[in-house]
């Protein structure tokens, strides 16, 4: 210290020993974190390459057992069906559960992204594999630019677009909406964002099930009805959730859904 430094009073020194105990405390807890991930990651890759080889010898033996038994009793036949749909059904969760898992690892680079662009490129692509599908698409091409990773979101929209697909293929025509509007100030103080909401006319769900909607394999009707796993809004919300964004849903029983976005407007 020079003679011209004022000298350290005691209240300082202990504010800046408090504020380095602060920081390794933060430090320590980041590793931990970061430990922590690494380990899950390393479990679930773990389960789901050890099961896959058993599941693939019980559906391969269970189609084996009915073609050496032509004349397996209905009941018979329809045991091993289930075993095989079963053993694939098993298959197709751990691959979720493997997608889900590696969200977390995957390299972000939030840029300008053209929402817009983007919906009409999901769009395209669901309505290739869907051509019988009569559907009324109203989505607005004035989206602002919006701060995200273009694959990150590219993904959450592609399973929130097939979800309204799907859950509106009963309706005549199926309807399914995309707007937007610039949240004030008030609601996002941190930075300038934008809402989006994705709306169907499809069957829609009771608003008590709501936070069901965002857990693991939760599925509010059966796989014989509408197919999936029920990892789409999950999956979208841990996209979102990478780059700073967020989602919620409403709805109502058989008044179809909406769903709701929030990204920091791009400048």
């Amino acid at each position: 210290m020079s003679p011209s430094d004022p000298p350290t009073s005691p209240a300082d020194a202990a504010a800046g020993a408090g504020g380095a105990a602060v920081a390794a405390d933060v430090a320590q807890l980041r590793a931990e974190l970061a430990q922590t991930q690494a380990e899950l990651q390393d479990f679930v890759y773990t389960v789901s390459h050890d099961l896959r080889a058993p599941l693939r010898h019980i559906f391969a033996y269970a189609q084996v057992i009915e073609e050496d038994w032509p004349d397996a009793p209905l009941e018979m036949r329809g045991h091993l069906a289930t075993i095989r749909s079963s053993a694939q059904l098993l298959t197709q969760q751990l691959d979720g559960l493997t997608q889900l898992s590696r969200i977390a690892n995957q390299p972000i680079q939030l840029q300008a992204v053209d929402v817009s662009a983007l919906v009409r490129d999901r769009v395209d692509e669901l309505m290739q594999n869907k051509p019988e599908r009569k559907v009324q698409w109203k989505l607005a091409n004035d989206v602002p630019h919006v701060v995200a990773d273009a694959p990150g979101l590219s993904q959450a929209l592609s399973h929130l677009l097939d979800n309204a697909l799907k859950f509106s293929r009963d309706r005549d025509p199926a309807t399914i909406e995309l707007t937007w509007r610039r949240l004030p100030a008030t609601v996002a103080p941190q930075s300038e964002r934008i809402e989006i909401s994705l709306k169907d006319n499809g069957i829609g769900f009771s608003p008590e099930q709501t936070e069901k909607l965002f857990k693991v394999f939760s599925k509010l009707h059966p796989v014989r009805e509408f197919e999936g796993l029920g990892l789409g809004l999950l999956l979208a919300r841990k996209w979102l959730a990478s780059m700073q964004g967020m989602i919620g849903i409403k709805g109502t029983l058989n008044g179809g859904c909406c769903v709701l976005i929030t990204l920091p407007l791009a400048n």
